[in-house]
């Protein structure tokens, strides 16, 4: 049972708003495409790197316009809706053509939204200026145990927040286009996990990092095994570590792979597992809580899982946005999260705590 913990997302009242989807690659297949025809989504059109590869994610979905190229899915007046899957670095200038658009109203883009801050600011730039809703597919959000603990929070049934921690120790798989850009965890693991900080937390005031390279990845990086602490107004700490590395399990030794996490308030706890290492077993995520009040443990269950099913909230949420409800995901929000991974390189760097509050001053977001 979910105990109305608000788990699932809110659905838009119109089900049949036309999406143009550019990328047919894992994310756009095995995660938003089988949510959307699901929740009675219309997924219009389709274009990809190859015309084979956009031809293959159509058949499979029945989609009905297939595109050799982005301009030419960007010029079919009936798309309302963009859904950008495809690498951070290609990101700005796709969002350049498409707003451009009249007939797009809003995009989905990944996460991260850009390869650095600046680009980043000028693609929320550029769709503010244009009148385009633009929402970031920060999918952690949608976690179904971290929507049920978001929901706890809110409620008031911890108390205060004392300490939070994510405890990750698992080997992602990174994909080639991160090779030549030179970074490794902060901007695509995380992203994930600073993020839910600041959706459970609020925006620290200061961060600490220090990080190491990953002994497995072979190309030149910094950020691999991350070691993140977060600290809060009201003195409350999260502490992230971020090790994918996770022991020799690719070499040999047994494996020992999970994310785990904890949320301790002045009046009540909060624990459990997110499922994703698993994954392509789905795996749904857990949550056990008990407060001064309750007594016992509680454990409620579910049978989705974050991969796939938590993404079908953000294009959820740019539609309900589309219809008036504003966005938590918004590009605007999602530029905090991309600083406090600024402030992370930075801290890491210099070997210093930052002023992440003086730092969104600065750079005036």
């Amino acid at each position: 049972m979910s105990e109305n913990l608000n788990i699932y997302p809110q659905l838009p009242e119109r089900r049949d708003w036309r999406i143009g989807c550019i990328g047919a690659g894992f994310i756009m297949s095995d995660c938003h495409l089988p949510n959307y025809t699901k929740a009675g989504y219309i997924p219009h059109a389709v274009s990809s790197r190859t015309l084979e590869s956009a031809q293959v994610l159509a058949d499979k979905f029945s989609i009905q316009n297939v595109y050799s190229s982005n301009e030419e899915l960007l010029d079919d007046e009936n798309i309302e809706v963009l859904d950008i899957a495809v690498p951070p670095q290609d990101q700005l200038t796709i969002i350049k053509e498409a707003i451009k658009r009249e007939h797009i109203k809003g995009i989905l883009a990944q996460k991260p939204l850009a390869t650095n801050f600046a680009d980043a600011q000028e693609i929320v730039r550029l769709c503010k200026d244009a009148g385009k809703t633009l929402v970031v597919n920060q999918n952690m959000r949608y976690d179904h145990s971290m929507r049920a603990l978001k929901t706890l929070i809110e409620k008031d049934e911890l108390g205060e927040m004392v300490l939070g921690t994510i405890d990750m120790r698992a080997i992602p798989h990174w994909a080639p286009w991160q090779e030549p850009l030179g970074f490794l965890s902060l901007r695509i693991m995380s992203i994930h996990h600073l993020d839910i900080a600041r959706f459970l937390f609020g925006d620290p005031v200061k961060v600490f990092c220090s990080y190491t390279k990953d002994p497995r990845t072979k190309f030149d990086h910094e950020d691999g095994i991350c070691l993140t602490t977060l600290e809060f107004e009201n003195g409350a700490r999260f502490q992230i570590n971020d090790d994918v590395w996770a022991g020799p399990a690719r070499e040999g030794a047994a494996e020992d792979c999970f994310v785990r996490w904890r949320v301790e308030g002045t009046h009540g706890l909060a624990k459990g597992d997110i499922g994703w290492p698993k994954y392509p077993v789905v795996t749904p995520s857990t949550l056990e809580y008990s407060t001064i009040k309750l007594k016992d443990w509680h454990k409620p269950e579910w049978p989705e899982a974050w991969f796939p099913h938590a993404f079908l909230g953000p294009m959820s949420e740019l539609l309900c946005a589309l219809e008036g409800k504003a966005p938590g995901l918004s590009g605007q929000n999602n530029l905090r999260t991309l600083l406090l991974i600024e402030a992370c390189f930075m801290s890491a760097q210099e070997g210093r705590l930052i002023n992440f509050k003086e730092l969104c001053k600065e750079y005036g977001v």
